[in-house]
Order: C-alpha cells, then sequence, then structure tokens
C-alpha cells in the first residue's frame, strides 16, 4: 500500500505514460528488427547485378522470386539431341527432292529438324500446315505459303545465330530457334504493322499520336516509333537540352521534340518488351551521354540494328507471298518483328534457355558442327 502522500501526488498531477511507453516500445522494436537484418539478412533474398564500372553504384536490385519467375511457354518447348554423324550417311538433298535449305543434313537429322519446327511452329496441324494433305509425294511442291515463308525463316534463323552473336550470345551460348518467337503457335505473338496515320481527320503530328494503340504501348506517345527506327531506320535521338536554339527543324539531322517523343516511345517499348526499366541501358545522371551507359547498352543497340536487318531482309520482302488474311489491317503490310516478338517481357529470351545446343544445324549458314 502506497502512503498518502505519493497517491495525492498522482492525482493532482496525472502524467500520460502510455505516449512514451509505445514510442519507447516502437524504438526498441525497430532497433530489433535492424539488428536482425543486419545478423540474419534480408528475409526476401535479392539478386543484384552489376551493371557498370564497379563504385559507381551502378547496379540491378531485383528480388529473387522475380527473378526465378518461370516463362510458362517453357513447359512446351520441344528437344532432340542431334543423330551422330559418321560422315558416310546419305545426304536429305540426294534422299529428297526440292531442298532447298538445310539439304547437307544426314536423312534422320534432316527429319529430327523438320519434327522440332513443326512442334515449334504447328503442333496441331502437323507436317500438313506447310506441305499439305496430299501425301509424301506431294512434299516436294511449293504450293503452299507456308512452307516458302518457311524456309525463308529458317535461312533468317541461320543468319541470326551466325551474324549477331554479339545479341544473341552476348552472355553465353543461347541462339534463337522457331520456338524463340512462335512458342506453338503459327504466327507469332507481339508481331506488328503499320497502322499511321491513325485516322483520316488530322495530317502531320496529330496523326501519329495521342491515341491508344499498341505500337504505343498504350500511352499518348507517337504510334510510328516502330516504323520510323526499325523499318526507316531513322536515327534515334532526342531534342537540344537547351531552349532557342538556332537549328532547323527540317534538317534531317536535327532532332526536334517530335523525335524525342517518338525515342521515348521506342525506348518504353524496349523497356515493357524485356521486363526492364530504363537504367537497365542507361545511367540516370547522364541518360543522353554514350560514355557512361551499362554493357547492356551496346547489346541493345545490336538488337536494334538486328532487327532492322530482320524486317528489312526478310519479313517485308515477304509481303506478296502472304495471303491477304496475314497482312495488315491499314495498310496491307507483312508482319514484322521487334524486340517483344522473341522476348516476350523477359530480359532474355526463354530466359536464356540455350535454343542452338540441341540444334546446330540453325546456328549457321554453313554445315553444323556436331560434338
Amino acid at each position: 500500500m502506497l502512503p498518502k502522500w505519493f497517491n495525492d501526488w498522482n492525482r493532482d498531477r496525472p502524467a500520460d505514460i502510455y505516449g512514451p511507453a509505445i514510442l519507447v516500445g516502437v524504438a526498441g522494436a525497430a532497433i530489433i528488427v535492424a539488428a536482425a537484418l543486419v545478423s540474419l539478412g534480408q528475409p526476401a533474398p535479392t539478386k543484384a547485378m552489376q551493371t557498370g564500372p564497379a563504385g559507381t553504384g551502378m547496379s540491378q536490385v531485383e528480388f529473387v522470386g522475380e527473378v526465378t519467375d518461370v516463362d510458362p511457354t517453357l513447359a512446351n518447348y520441344y528437344t532432340e539431341a542431334p543423330y551422330e554423324v559418321t560422315g558416310d550417311e546419305p545426304l536429305a538433298r540426294d534422299i529428297y527432292e526440292n531442298v532447298q535449305v538445310l539439304g547437307g543434313l544426314t536423312e534422320d537429322n534432316f527429319n529430327r529438324v523438320m519434327l522440332g519446327i513443326t512442334q515449334w511452329v504447328a503442333p496441331e496441324q502437323g507436317c500438313a500446315y506447310c506441305h499439305g494433305n496430299g501425301g509424301l509425294e506431294t512434299y516436294a511442291e511449293d504450293n503452299l505459303y507456308t512452307k516458302v515463308v518457311s524456309r525463308r525463316m529458317i535461312e533468317m534463323t541461320q543468319n541470326i545465330n551466325e551474324a549477331w552473336i554479339g545479341h544473341v550470345q552476348s552472355n553465353a551460348e543461347v541462339g534463337v530457334n522457331c520456338y524463340t518467337c512462335h512458342r506453338g503457335q503459327n504466327v507469332p505473338s507481339d508481331i506488328w504493322f503499320r497502322i499511321t496515320p491513325l485516322g483520316d481527320t488530322m495530317e502531320g503530328w496529330g496523326a501519329v499520336q495521342n491515341r491508344v494503340t499498341m505500337q504505343s504501348q498504350y500511352t499518348s506517345l507517337p504510334s510510328d516509333a516502330l516504323e520510323t527506327y526499325l523499318l526507316e531506320d531513322q536515327p534515334i535521338g532526342v531534342h537540344d537540352f537547351q531552349s532557342h536554339v538556332d537549328s532547323d527543324p527540317t534538317d534531317p539531322n536535327t532532332a526536334t521534340w517530335q523525335d524525342a517523343e517518338r525515342t521515348y516511345s521506342l525506348m518504353n517499348y524496349v523497356s515493357n518488351s524485356l521486363g526492364v526499366n530504363c537504367t537497365f541501358c542507361h545511367n540516370t545522371r547522364a541518360f543522353n551521354d554514350g560514355g557512361q551507359v551499362t554493357p547492356q547498352w551496346a547489346t541493345d543497340s545490336l538488337g536494334i540494328a538486328m532487327v532492322k536487318e530482320i524486317n528489312l531482309d526478310y519479313l517485308v520482302p515477304l509481303k506478296d507471298v502472304y495471303p491477304e488474311s496475314r497482312l495488315g489491317p491499314v495498310h496491307g503490310d507483312a508482319p514484322k518483328a521487334a524486340c517483344r516478338t522473341c522476348h516476350k517481357g523477359y530480359q532474355q529470351p526463354m530466359q536464356g534457355l540455350n535454343a542452338i545446343a540441341d540444334w546446330p544445324e540453325l546456328a549457321t549458314t554453313g554445315d553444323p558442327v556436331y560434338e
């Protein structure tokens, strides 16, 4: 029992003891949590990738759970190791008629590659997708556009793996094959067509922006960035950093604010295609300085150049081969590729799966090397 004077003191001079107690408790809990993180580590593991010179803080930190997210389309990927080649086997060109590509393969490996392409591109239709339903005696015919296109796509795949190693094998042997784009579909997802002008009520700048389109990544940015930079080969750039600069906007070497918006539209597309942000390639303190970019900037620059070649040398020339149903809805143009056609939202297509390990026939325009 407390003395009377103590009870009288507390009654006449009430004090809030709960506020300080809560404050002390929260501070104590924070100290305990901080000490636990220091001693035990981050409970949600992260993965950091150095993207620039050591000591500059240029790194990408991602939660491991996000990094290890598995591309669901990989579950249906078909692969088969090559058959042993002794050098005495007859070649496909000597056995079958009208073999214009892959003719230097042995019969077993030729049929293995044909099976792989079928599983990657037309698993439901099977061989008939390119060869028709007439039976083996009609396989040499080129009556179906799908066979003509497939032949050219094989040549394109071989060229990508041989001529663009700096992009498709920048970190390790990865390469591409038909499944990289098709993923079991006759027509790859994320192809694109020309759609500008976006209407017949406006001309000029107003006819290419402020519309929600896939090409603008559903923003108000210009919808002609893909055709401008991945088809017409226009220089990528932004306007001057100073205002009222003495320059001629009609000069093709002068970047205007419209060029800047197109560039942002393209960069937004690239970022979404790879599932990364701007700092994957750029240093935020100097986006414009090519001397302060990350190694990934060079890989991406090669990718842009590669896509231009794919479109101009392989895809666009096939316009007259396709039926009308395969052409663009506005201009009747051939389907074209861009970053997302392969990447599908991942930093590496098929998350870095080696697409040519079992398919050396698609890794070179010459005779394959079997190991």
